[in-house]
Formats: structure tokens, C-alpha cells, sequence
């Protein structure tokens, strides 16, 4: 279908139709950007044709009081966004191409979307997930079944004792460890390289794990090159293959499994960390963020451990505690 024909009728839809060919012709979209476009700035010019204006004649009031009308139909303010920035790019074409001399959207200010909050675990269902997989290691059958326990539980310990990325960590190489069991030297985004210790715990886990894939290639079993390579050592451990997994260690430890991913984790590594009286700039070099605004999303963690200080420790607050009683 042409673009023409998929552009509304009616007002605004020959200039439509011309952004929609340069999205094609220029950026190469696809059908179902094509699509999206359309929808989005066709719903917007037929809010125009309601109130008796064009693309070429409408002004900054028209699209506040569309986005006010998106707001109380209670479209979510990430919707809302996404249809202003298809506004936007319509405007900056029809002012590019000389069928506007302004352009109204540049006085708009983007839905305030705020950053969610990151899932975690408690430190006991952390706790409790780690006992789980250290006792399935422990009983596990002989052979491939008790490999697979073991790798399971340096995994988890590993990447709570780290915060690595599920990416980062599946990928560690078989000498990871040789030069220090206590640190891994991590190669992360942008080539970036950090150190990120390891407790005592994640240090026997791998230990373990290293041993019983020693025992099997000694006994003729392929050498590998991963730390966590799959059962023929041939790759390393899919993402995939290891989310399945956290979900059933999760049943076995009597979790939700929704609730339980290796970014789970993460987050849980990080939000312990804070509660305990590690500061931003040190999580952020651990988790390797580039930028500190991103460890932010955790700042919540720090005023919340800051209000039970102040309520744990202040005189005035220990008076008015104890005026309560």
C-alpha cells in the first residue's frame, strides 16, 4: 500500500502523505513504522479538522490541548510521548520543506515520564534462591546432572556477588580466575574495563564448579574455554538457557518465577549494597555505568537507609519515639 492511500482523507492528508514517502525514501522505514506514523499523526489531524485547523495553520495551543485530551483519556505519558515525537518529526519536515514557516511543537515540553523503579529481591528470597541451588548441588546424581547443579550455583553466587551483566558473565572466559581468584577483570560496554570482586562464597562456588569440569575432561570430556560453557563446551552458556534455569531454581525455592532474572539479581546486588553503606559512586563503577545519572535509579535506596538513620539515631527523633510509647 502506497503511502498516499494509507494517510488519512481529509485535511492534512496530501502533507501526511509526503512525510510518509520521505520516511520511506530516506530512512528507509518499515511497514510497521510506516504504520505507527500514520496512526499517530493521523489521530492528531483529525483532532485538528475538529477544531477547524490544518497542519499548516496549527499553533503550539492546538497540540497542548490535544496532549490535555491524551491525558485525560488516561493515555499513559510513555504513549503520550511517542505520539508527540512523531508530531515533532511531522512539524520539522512541513517547516523543511517550506510548508511551514515555524514550527509548534519546539515549544512543547515531553510528558514527564519518570525512571521505574528497578524490581529486586529481598536479601532473604536472595538467601534463599542461593541455599536452594547450594543444596541441589550438593545432592545432584553423579555425572552431567550434578556439573549442571554446580554450575548453576557458581552462576548465581557469581553474579550476586558481582552485579555483572547475564552478557558479561555467560561470556567469562576459562582462565578468568588464573591470575586472581579474588577479582574478575571485566571487558564491558564501550571496551570499558573494570575489577569487581568476589566473596568467599562465589570463590567456592567456582572453585567447585572448575573442579567437576576438570574431572570430566580428564576422564575424556572436551576441554573448554568458557567458565560456564554448555554440556558439549563447545559455547558458552546461552542467556536463555540460563534465565530457564533461575526459573526453575525460583519453583525449587518456592519463588515466584516472574520474579526472578538474572537483571533481578543485579539490581538486588546493587540495592543491598546501598542499604548497606556502600556509596553511588563506588555501585557505579561496580555495575560499570558509564554515567553516574544511570546508577540514580537507586537513589531512592539511599534516602530510605538515610530516614532510618535519622529515625534510628537523631536525639529528636528518639524523643518523639519515645513520647509515643
Amino acid at each position: 500500500m502506497s503511502p498516499g492511500k494509507t494517510a488519512s482523507k481529509g485535511a492534512g492528508s496530501s502533507e501526511l502523505a509526503l512525510f510518509l514517502d520521505m520516511l520511506m525514501a530516506e530512512r528507509g522505514a518499515t511497514a510497521n513504522t510506516i504504520q505507527a506514523y500514520t496512526r499517530d499523526i493521523s489521530d492528531f489531524l483529525a483532532f485538528l479538522a475538529s477544531k477547524g485547523a490544518t497542519a499548516r495553520g496549527a499553533d503550539a495551543d492546538h497540540l497542548r490541548a490535544y496532549l490535555a485530551g491524551l491525558s485525560r483519556k488516561g493515555l499513559a505519558p510513555t504513549s503520550r510521548a511517542r505520539k508527540l515525537s512523531a508530531i515533532r518529526q511531522f512539524f520539522r519536515f512541513l517547516l523543511a520543506e517550506g510548508l511551514r514557516t515555524d514550527d509548534p511543537s519546539s515549544a512543547i515540553d515531553s510528558p514527564k515520564l519518570g525512571r521505574p523503579l528497578p524490581k529486586i529481591l529481598s536479601l532473604a528470597e536472595v538467601e534463599t534462591l542461593i541455599e536452594t541451588a547450594k543444596q541441589a548441588s550438593m545432592t545432584a546424581a553423579d555425572g552431567a546432572p550434578r556439573r549442571r547443579a554446580l554450575r548453576l550455583y557458581a552462576l548465581i553466587e557469581t553474579l550476586y556477588a558481582s552485579g555483572l551483566r547475564v552478557s558479561e558473565l555467560i561470556a567469562l572466559p576459562r582462565n578468568a580466575l588464573a591470575a586472581d581468584d579474588r577479582v574478575l577483570t571485566i571487558k564491558g560496554k564501550g571496551g570499558r574495563e573494570r575489577l569487581v570482586p568476589l566473596n568467599d562464597a562465589a570463590r567456592g562456588a567456582l572453585a567447585a564448579h572448575v573442579a567437576a569440569m576438570a574431572e570430566a575432561e580428564a576422564a575424556g570430556k572436551a576441554v573448554s574455554g568458557w567458565l560456564f560453557p554448555t554440556g558439549d563446551g563447545g559455547q558458552h552458556l546461552t542467556r536463555q538457557r540460563f534465565g530457564q534455569e533461575l526459573k526453575g531454581l525460583a519453583l525449587a525455592a518456592n519463588l515466584d518465577p516472574a520474579r526472578v532474572s538474572s537483571h533481578v539479581l543485579r539490581h538486588a546486588f546493587a540495592s543491598h549494597l546501598l542499604e548497606r553503606g556502600a556509596d553511588l559512586r563506588t555501585v557505579q563503577q561496580l555495575l560499570g555505568h558509564a554515567d553516574i545519572s544511570t546508577t540514580q535509579i537507586y537513589t531512592h535506596v539511599i534516602e530510605e537507609r538515610l530516614r532510618r538513620l535519622v529515625e534510628e539515631h537523631h536525639p529528636l527523633a528518639q524523643a518523639h519515639l519515645t513520647k509515643r510509647r
